[in-house]
């Protein structure tokens, strides 16, 4: 067998692995917080103040807008807001959907420091191993973000001891994403002008009683 055709074997099985391992990391593809948002002080803005406030013995749309009035998800996220009056539902919404592209193109780049104040040692450590594979295979990806398609809460719990809230939420992003050969260029996998629809659950979690308004990514899946 000719040495150039063994070297693409080769090539494409490095492939085919680093996409197993990012399936177990990231989640799965088919073709088609920027940093959570900060916590506004109390009463800087009652407008956003009296569009949350609930009437008495009403629900409290925040949180039935994104999970169902009643649901185990409702009371989690209604004792978050009991512990951490400024915590909103909404707000959190908007600093995943940043989280998720910076994070997400943060791995693809292989720029793991600027994502470690938001990860959890384990989820670090998972999506670092890729990055080192991908760096000792002389490989890189080029990833571009293109949009999220979907976005909604399919799990929320909280640990009254610890007061720490837990919310699991799922990500449908489109991007497009190519494997190279770090050192030509040269095309390895993926195709820089096909889509690719990527499916994500993450979890985050934080503790209600901090200062600090910001969630840590503390578990992937698919």
């Amino acid at each position: 067998m000719e040495p150039a055709v063994i070297q693409l074997l080769i090539l494409a099985g490095i492939a085919v692995f680093l996409i197993l391992r990012l399936r177990a990391v990231l989640g799965s593809r088919d073709g088609f917080e920027q940093t959570p948002l900060p916590r506004q002080e109390a009463g800087s803005d009652p407008v956003a103040k009296r569009r949350f406030e609930v009437i008495e013995g009403g629900p409290d749309t925040d949180i039935t807008d994104h999970v169902p009035e009643g649901s185990d998800a409702a009371k989690a996220l209604a004792r978050m807001k009991a512990v951490d009056p400024d915590f909103s539902v909404n707000e959190f919404l908007q600093g995943a959907r940043g989280a998720y592209e910076m994070i997400l193109m943060a791995f693809e780049s292989s720029d793991m420091d600027s994502i470690l104040p938001f990860l959890s040692r384990d989820v670090f450590n998972s999506f670092d191993d890729v990055v080192q594979l991908r760096e000792r295979e002389g490989l890189r990806v080029d990833a571009t973000f293109v949009g999220l398609r979907e976005l909604e809460i399919v799990e929320a719990s909280f640990d009254a001891e610890t007061r720490e809230g837990e919310i699991t939420v799922k990500f449908v992003g489109e991007l497009t994403s190519v494997v190279r050969k770090a050192d030509s260029g040269e095309v390895v996998d993926g195709d820089p002008n096909v889509v690719k629809r990527q499916k994500d659950v993450w979890t985050f979690a934080r503790d209600m009683g901090s200062d600090s308004p910001n969630w840590k990514l503390v578990a992937t899946g698919e």
